[in-house]
């Protein structure tokens, strides 16, 4: 009911929900009728484990639509596998380190799950048999990515100073969030790269796929915190955290509020360093439904970690953007220009709360100044948009009470001195009274109508 009441409170949003829901049309739409039962089963899989990602996934052009549902499927059940805590190391870590070789056992299933993904793992011999009649070069690359993840998995699950004190420095915040989301952005460029729906030259360049996923990563933990606290889980770095607090726990009482805020100021600028090399990779994308595809998630991280920056109730429950908001960024983020656009308006809302009672003021400034500077360069204002954006930005001069006081004075001495000088010529002429108040009336209304206006 909540999620109606807010569509409500915002017309915008719900104008957008609705134009998506009647009248959007993808650009490649599916056809079940010429899909194999196995495969219609995957996509039923991915819509059970990710709404978000199921409708963007979708709409990419078919031949990179089935390599990425089964890239998507298999991550799923290796992440699955990793997850469930029910599951002991000397049989989860065995797992985690062959996944890619399963990839080619066929029939192969796993029942011993307890997560709520389970079904994936249940009935992965489907993502089997898809996977076998993908192109070999797909075929590699989603193997070699899930080979490097499930390792990388199985080396923390493995590491005890990990699992009971969570991540230490910001070069360890930055491997985690490398395994678990930097791969996958490795492994999509790849896809899309071969599929020729990106510039070659992104490979050339693999920080900047890096970024693509520590940036999506970096922003759920910050965002994740509460939820991730209350299951003993600690992706903040202590290299950060312990600036602010003895530990991670603190931040929940009231007594550390403004210091977890400052806190999350820290790890909003480290995650906002990032956005550069984010919006250097959007513009190499060239294929119309791969770009929405990098693009939405990217729009929404950053739409984000606006709610989240200098906002106390990340500490003590779990915050997300709107429904409508997510709509009406799905339906903009259509373009290199406006998703420029929607990345200079988060940042020009962060830059705004900035304040320079925070220990990280200077930082966030320098981050968001760095996207203007970005974006400028790609794409110059003109002279006389600068001057119309400067003269919105300027706030309107209001007249001050004493200003206020003299117009009145103005205007009553002009409407007493006016009256009685009608009146003295209309008892001189002997004119009828009701003629001079009429005039007087008329004669009022005028002057009151001016000083509105001066108003």
């Amino acid at each position: 009911m909540s999620k109606y009441l807010q569509l409500i409170a915002h017309p915008q949003e719900l104008r957008a929900v609705l134009q998506w829901a009647i009248w959007h049309e993808p650009l490649y739409p599916r056809d079940p009728s010429k899909e194999s039962d196995n495969l219609k089963r995957c996509y039923e899989l991915l819509g059970y484990t990710s709404r978000s990602f199921a409708a963007v996934i979708e709409e990419l052009a078919p031949e990179l639509r089935e390599a990425v549902v089964l890239f998507y499927l298999v991550l799923r059940g290796l992440d699955t596998i990793e997850d469930d805590m029910t599951i002991p190391n000397t049989v989860k870590l065995p797992i985690l380190r062959s996944f890619h070789e399963l990839l080619t056992k066929e029939g192969w299933t796993f029942n011993g799950s307890q997560e709520k993904d389970k079904v994936v793992l249940e009935e992965f011999d489907k993502v089997i048999y898809e996977f076998s009649l993908l192109k070999p070069i797909y075929r590699d690359i989603i193997a070699e990515m899930t080979k490097r993840m499930g390792n990388g998995m199985a080396d923390y699950c493995e590491d005890d100073d990990f699992n009971k004190k969570g991540v230490n420095t910001v070069k360890e915040y930055d491997l985690y969030c490398h395994y678990v989301a930097g791969i996958v952005g490795e492994g999509l460029t790849r896809l899309s790269v071969s599929g020729g729906s990106s510039d070659p030259r992104l490979l050339e360049n693999p920080h900047l796929h890096n970024s693509m996923g520590l940036f999506l990563q970096k922003t759920n933990i910050i965002r994740d915190f509460h939820e991730d606290l209350l299951d003993n889980r600690k992706f903040w770095p202590k290299e950060i955290w312990s600036k602010y607090a003895d530990s991670m726990e603190d931040f929940v009482r009231p007594e550390y509020t403004e210091t977890g805020v400052h806190c999350l100021s820290e790890l909003v600028a480290n995650a906002l360093e990032h956005v550069p090399d984010c919006l250097y990779y959007l513009a190499a994308v060239k294929e119309q439904t791969m770009f929405n595809f990098c693009a939405i998630p990217q729009v929404m991280a950053i739409a984000t970690l606006e709610l989240v920056f200098q906002n106390k109730n990340v500490l003590t429950s779990h915050v997300k953007i709107r429904r409508g908001t997510s709509v009406m960024l799905i339906m903009r983020a259509t373009s290199v220009r406006e998703t420029y656009n929607i990345f200079q308006e988060y940042c020009h809302k962060i830059h705004a709360r900035n304040t320079p009672k925070d220990p990280n003021y200077m930082r966030i400034s320098i981050a968001c100044a760095k996207v203007d500077q970005f974006i400028e360069t790609i794409f110059p204002t003109r002279k006389e948009v600068k001057d119309k954006i400067a003269k919105e930005e300027k706030p309107e001069e209001t007249a001050s009470t004493t200003e206020v006081l003299t117009i009145i004075l103005l205007f009553g001495g002009t409407l007493l001195i006016t009256s009685s000088l009608m009146l003295g010529v209309a008892w001189f002429f002997g004119a009828r009274f009701d003629l001079a108040f009429a005039s007087i009336k008329e004669n009022f209304l005028g002057i009151a109508d001016a000083a509105r206006d001066e108003l």
